[in-house]
């Protein structure tokens, strides 16, 4: 009789610790579980980036990795460079303005170019003749493949006079480097050895 009870007393405590190791087991599983899918959500939220739109509304945009944009920034800087480079209005102001914010994107082979031709008088022939002038950036090729990046911007310039437009072809080049991102330099990149390469007219409009 005492025997029997003894089996059963010892029958009692291996049910009772296979009882404890599956609960131990199922709880490190669930643990697991639990650490495994926050780890999972964390990362998920790390690739979200909240917008605040003018201070009211909350845009979700996803996040990517900046290596894939910076062929696209590279290519906006060159074309805000041209941009406020050679759109001149006759006011003396305007232009100063514009250069003073594109010598922002460059290094001194920019301003250079702007004293040369300071120089020879064609801004002051711009102001005196109440001429505008408008640029379109038709293509900027970017060579990745090595660094500094080579450069080549196509475009075409509209001289406006009051009796004429006159349209004229230009392709420059320059070398891209990194740089850092600010207010003056959103895309954080500098524009350097700037050059002419041509500079002709190809049509005169009457107006």
């Amino acid at each position: 009789m005492e025997f029997k009870t003894l089996r059963n007393i010892e029958n009692s405590f291996r049910q009772i610790r296979l009882y404890a190791i599956v609960f131990a087991v199922l709880c490190i599983a669930v643990v697991g579980y639990a650490v495994w899918q926050s780890y999972n959500f964390a990362e998920l939220q790390r690739q979200k980036v909240y917008v605040l739109d003018n201070g009211k509304s909350l845009m979700l945009a996803l996040s990517q990795d900046a290596s894939i944009n910076r062929p696209v920034e590279a290519r906006e800087h060159v074309k805000r460079f041209h941009e406020l480079f050679f759109t001149l209005a006759p006011d003396k102001n305007a232009i100063e303005s514009n250069m003073k914010r594109a010598f922002n994107l460059a290094d001194k082979s920019a301003f250079d170019y702007y004293k040369d031709l300071s120089e020879k008088g064609y801004y002051n022939r711009i102001i005196s003749g109440n001429v505008q002038q408008r640029i379109e950036v038709d293509s900027v090729v970017c060579n990745f493949d090595t660094y500094p990046y080579a450069v080549r911007t196509y475009a075409k310039q509209f001289i406006i006079r009051p009796s004429n437009v006159t349209k004229r072809n230009l392709v420059t080049s320059c070398l891209l480097l990194n740089s850092v991102k600010s207010d003056n330099n959103p895309q954080g990149f500098n524009i350097e050895k700037f050059a002419v390469l041509e500079n002709r007219d190809i049509e005169v409009i009457d107006r």
